[in-house]
């Protein structure tokens, strides 16, 4: 199973005077299981982009295929592939509007057509997997903190059950503590799951200690796509466009410069103390 865009391009109001080229002959294949990061400047595309692959948004031309089926076919049923798919919006707690955190994480499920006791059962496990407390379950969400409205959004969507988890900047806003708190269960999700996370996110340093593929969107193109190592080897291409390496990247090259036997391709904190102490030991300093 997979989700793919075969030369896609997307253009707003075409033929008028506001007429903008979002997307430009996109292409690419996201097999299912994979945590895949998109990254890119505020008007790179990456919200368009994202936004074609449950159908929100209809391509201008090209062709959106899940499990290898056009999304665009007469008949096709987008509220199942809507059920798939499953897009977690930027601030998505702005969407939270039941009278508790347990009917709101019903909502998606009983829009299925779920019995009232499934629902419940989807909503309790999907609170569980975001690490939200049992004893905030009967709380309005309106009165809870900005982390934990962004774990109920979270769980509204996972109790749908989706093949594919899409992540519109989930943690903007957020203070460290709490974007490391829902990142890290976004990860321990995936690990434990076959589902397809797609994260986008403006943090090198989030993209890196996360996923293992990444695509850069720059001007409704595709930059670049391969595993962080890949796409950070061309650093000095993402400064050009206005993104930045994860400083570790930085320093390992320098660190390399200065003659120490590393590899520059560390792209976490961890990786790095690695490549430093091994550098430590083939001298002898250890």
């Amino acid at each position: 199973m997979s989700i793919a865009l075969e030369h896609v391009s997307y253009v707003y109001s075409p033929g008028t005077a506001y007429e903008k080229h979002a997307l430009k002959d996109v292409s690419f294949e996201i097999p299912q299981g994979q945590f895949v990061g998109i990254i890119g400047h505020t008007g790179s595309g990456k919200s368009t982009l994202i936004q074609h692959l449950n159908g929100l948004v209809r391509a201008t031309s090209g062709r959106v295929l899940y499990e290898g089926q056009n999304i665009y076919e007469d008949g096709y049923n987008m509220r199942e592939l809507r059920t798939r798919v499953g897009l977690v919006f930027q601030y998505p707690e702005y969407q939270l509007f039941e009278v508790d955190v347990i009917s709101d994480v019903c909502f998606g499920p009983k829009n299925q057509g779920l019995p009232q006791e499934e629902c419940e059962k989807r909503a309790r496990e999907a609170l569980e997997h975001v690490g939200f407390p049992e004893k905030y379950y009967k709380q309005s969400p309106f009165e809870l903190s900005g982390g934990q409205k962004r774990r109920v959004a979270i769980a509204g969507v996972l109790a749908m059950r989706p093949k594919v988890l899409i992540l519109d900047e989930p943690t903007a806003g957020l203070d460290p503590k709490g974007r490391d708190e829902i990142l890290d269960q976004i990860s321990e999700l995936h690990r434990k799951t076959d589902m397809t996370v797609i994260l986008v996110s403006h943090s090198m340093e989030d993209v890196a200690r996360y996923v293992e593929r990444l695509i850069v969107m720059n001007r409704g193109e595709k930059m670049l796509d391969g595993t962080p190592r890949e796409v950070f080897r061309h650093y000095k291409e993402l400064e050009k466009v206005g993104l930045a390496a994860p400083q570790v990247t930085y320093v390992m090259h320098d660190l390399k410069a200065r003659g120490f036997d590393v590899s520059p391709d560390a792209t976490t904190i961890r990786e790095a103390a690695e490549e430093i102490l091994g550098s430590f030991r083939r001298s002898g300093n250890i």
